[in-house]
């Protein structure tokens, strides 16, 4: 018997509504804390058996309906040795960012020893997974988003490095995204091929960028990225944050199903997107006020996410690390006692 959650990602019906969480792995849980300690996250991405175990713990605890890899989008960067590194409280941050055509050669193809730390992690899970027919999540960073830190350095809040790029030299942009696609499609298929059931592509900066911006700079990258990767017959998922504005244009990108942030109401959501199957939205800070409010938030999602199939419950962004895991134990009774979206 598949999943609850391939089902609704291809928009057939299902038993129950699907739910998972995008970092479901990580800094709220206290297994993870005690397991992790405080050593880098690349060395624990580098460390199949410590992966596998924190890719697993979410699934044990929360009774969720998919894994997703404990990963990071930098990782395929790292392993080329762009200078990538993962700076606790900050995020990736480049020791030589990119600033010129010379840079194109640090973004060298992908091959498959680079991540095979990664391909190790995927087999454990996949065959933890096995018995419970539970899928494993894969996913990298859309071409957009991985560019913004590559040339940024650093998280920003203004983007200015990138768009000046963007728009300033606009031959050199596209060069760097080529290869962006590349890499990013290795990766996606190197997960794929060694049993990852979906992909979730993370353009999470998408939403700083116009209309126009987005249709002229991120979205055909994306779109050959999800292309590339059809004939694996998974189902993909892309997701950004603040993208409301955008939804409609990224349900023309290629992907099974469109996350939705919490910026935007689900049911409007839904139809911007058209007939994609969609993915969210609650407010990861809905969650913060203890299991009363995080289940009524839930409840509230669910109403707007109506009865027609293809939903997946999520988050509208990652799980914030104060979060009591008991009240995501408590979202996700209720949404498989009470969703009604394609069941």
């Amino acid at each position: 018997m598949e999943s609850a959650f391939l089902k609704a990602c291809r928009g057939e019906p299902v038993d129950h509504v699907p739910v998972w969480f995008m970092r479901q792995a990580g800094r709220s849980l206290p297994e993870y804390r005690a397991l992790r300690g405080t050593g880098s996250i690349l060395e624990a991405i580098a460390d199949p058996a410590l992966a596998h175990e924190i890719t697993m713990q979410p699934v044990r605890r929360y009774g969720v309906d998919a894994a997703i890899l404990f990963s990071d989008i930098v990782v395929p960067y790292h392993a080329i040795g762009f200078g990538v590194d993962v700076v606790a409280g900050r995020g990736p941050v480049i020791a030589q960012p990119f600033r010129s055509e010379a840079d194109l050669e640090r973004l060298r193809p992908l091959e498959g020893e680079d991540v095979a730390h990664v391909t190790a992690t995927v087999d454990l899970v996949v065959a933890a997974l096995r018995a419970s027919d539970t899928p494993l999540i894969g996913f990298a960073g859309a071409p957009f988003t991985v560019a913004s830190y590559l040339v940024e350095g650093a998280p920003t809040r203004d983007f200015a490095l990138i768009k000046t790029l963007m728009h300033a030299e606009p031959a050199l942009f596209a060069r760097l995204l080529d290869r962006l696609v590349d890499i990013t499609v290795a990766f996606l298929r190197a997960q794929v091929a060694h049993g990852a059931s979906a992909v979730q592509l993370f353009d999470s900066w998408a939403g700083s960028l116009t209309r126009d911006e987005y249709r002229r700079f991120a979205l055909e990258p994306t779109a050959r990225v999800l292309e590339a990767i059809a004939d694996l017959d998974v189902p993909t998922i892309l997701f950004g944050v603040g993208t409301g504005e955008l939804l409609d244009l990224m349900a023309t990108a290629g992907s099974s199903v469109v996350g939705i942030d919490w910026h935007v109401d689900l049911d409007e959501g839904r139809r911007r997107v058209g007939d994609r199957a969609v993915q969210g939205n609650l407010d990861p800070a809905r969650c913060l006020g203890g299991i009363e409010l995080g289940v009524q938030g839930a409840r509230e999602v669910l109403a707007r996410a109506g009865a027609a199939p293809g939903y997946v419950f999520n988050l509208g962004h990652g799980v914030l690390p104060a979060t009591d895991p008991a009240v995501l134990e408590a979202i996700v009774r209720v949404v498989h006692e009470e969703g009604r979206a394609g069941v």
